[in-house]
């Protein structure tokens, strides 16, 4: 399975922005959600999941960096847009924060979180 990448709908005024980051039937199969808010310039990931599906929303600016079949690929989600990627097991992955304020990132994951047998593996990528 490859890397899925989408650009989702943004709702903004005022007030912020809104966005769903998973389709409805895509809720039933997460065992693991958490929000990440990362200063300007932060690194997250670095690393690829043993058995888990992770699927990330990442609001932009921010650069993502793959490796997928050995080769790495950046994409550059723009300021004021997001992005869902879906990374499956052993694929690598990280995030950067390249604007200048707290970027947002919403995480989903297959596989219960589990501190003293984790399922990530370090791969430093950024």
């Amino acid at each position: 399975m490859d890397v899925v990448i989408e650009s989702i709908q943004v709702h903004s005024d005022g007030r912020g922005f809104v966005f769903e980051p998973l389709k409805a039937g895509d809720l039933a199969v997460q065992r693991n959600t958490h929000i990440v808010l990362s200063m300007p310039g932060v690194i997250r990931g670095n690393h690829y999941h043993l058995k888990g599906t992770e699927t990330i929303a990442v609001t932009g600016p921010a650069l993502v960096r793959i490796r997928e079949k050995k080769e790495l690929r950046d994409v550059k989600v723009p300021k004021e847009e997001v992005y869902v990627f879906t990374f499956p097991p052993g694929v690598s992955h990280a995030l950067k924060n390249t604007g200048e304020g707290p970027g947002v990132l919403a995480a989903f994951n297959t596989v219960e979180h589990d501190p003293e047998n984790p399922d990530t593996v370090s791969d430093i990528l950024l």
